[in-house]
């Protein structure tokens, strides 16, 4: 009710000069005026309550989506904040991961090393060994090749000096040792 002088206003100050230039007669334009006020007082008759209603309800609307809006703004920054600490946590730990692994790598390392020089040793004393023990064997063969080797010689020599008489004298020798002895 309190813009009804307000609505007056305007429609007088902008259906003047229209009907002013148009040669309208005063009654008619009062009459005109009369019917558009009319018109304008039914509307907001039947109009203004359903009109008040809607943009009240789009008003608690529009506050209520604001309302929702700012609480998963909220609810989306706790939820960012608490991301954020996990993907920290994580991270610390892939960097504690990260270190223990180098630091097993380290050690697997070390002792795959301290295995190896072991194993190169053991290595190097089988070989000396066998080494020895080839060396022993091949010399125990070259004395026996060299003891057979001298016989045959020996022999060799003694059949060509020793005559008959010389083994005569030899077995007569070997004869009385012998009997000597018993």
């Amino acid at each position: 009710m309190k813009r009804l002088p307000i609505i007056f206003f305007v429609v007088f100050a902008l259906t003047s000069p229209a009907f002013a230039s148009g040669g309208i007669g005063d009654t008619d334009i009062i009459w005109r005026t009369v019917n558009f006020l009319v018109l304008v007082g039914l509307l907001y008759y039947f109009l203004a309550d359903k009109v008040r209603h809607f943009f009240s309800e789009r008003r608690e609307g529009i506050k209520h989506s604001l309302e929702k809006a700012d609480e998963e703004r909220k609810e989306a920054k706790n939820m960012y904040s608490t991301y954020s600490e996990k993907i920290e946590k994580a991270s610390g730990e892939i960097e504690k991961i990260a270190e223990s692994i180098k630091t097993q790598g380290t050690a697997e390392r070390d002792k795959i090393i301290a295995e190896a020089v072991k194993m190169a040793q053991k290595i190097k004393e089988d070989t000396k060994a066998r080494m020895e023990q080839e060396y022993k064997e091949a010399s125990a063969k070259l004395r026996k090749e060299a003891v057979q080797l001298s016989v045959a010689m020996a022999e060799e020599i003694l059949r060509r000096k020793i005559t008959a008489e010389d083994n005569e004298v030899i077995v007569q020798e070997y004869i009385e040792k012998v009997v000597v002895k018993q």
